[in-house]
């Protein structure tokens, strides 16, 4: 997994066009409002900037062929590819970050957006992930097994 910053445009999705509408929500409002009027008007920004989302998108979870409906929710999904959870809390604790990883992994998605409303401002409560192989690829050649050197 790698964290990722920079100047709009860079990341070839539309996470800079989302990080626009929230820092424009947090600009009118203010920390302090219950995380769900901040979704309510990120809806409308979304929706003012025409970007096309889901939102309250169940996560079901597939174990063996069983679907199980525990009734995860994220917060939006966007164009299909980005996971949006919006969070008005003190600080981000690292749970806060392993929910939108396992809602990530269990949708099929790469990147994502947290987006805390509670912090001063946007930009010291966001994170933005993407889910990135633990290794490189290796260049060695592999030995069926049992015919090692």
């Amino acid at each position: 997994m790698e964290q990722e910053g920079g100047k709009a445009g860079r990341f070839g999705d539309c996470s800079e066009m989302v990080i626009g509408a929230c820092i424009e929500v947090h600009r009118v409002l203010g920390p302090g409002l219950l995380e769900s009027a901040y979704e309510q008007c990120l809806a409308h920004e979304l929706a003012l900037r025409g970007l096309v989302y889901l939102r309250q998108t169940s996560v079901p979870i597939d174990y063996k062929g069983l679907r199980i409906d525990c009734s995860y929710r994220v917060d939006f999904v966007i164009g299909g590819e980005l996971v949006v959870e919006l969070k008005a809390v003190e600080r981000l604790l690292p749970v806060h970050e392993a929910q939108v990883i396992t809602y990530m992994k269990l949708l099929g998605l790469q990147t994502r957006l947290l987006v805390n409303f509670h912090a001063e401002t946007i930009k010291r409560g966001l994170r933005r992930l993407t889910l990135k192989p633990a290794f490189p690829p290796s260049r060695l050649p592999v030995c069926p097994a049992g015919n090692g050197p």
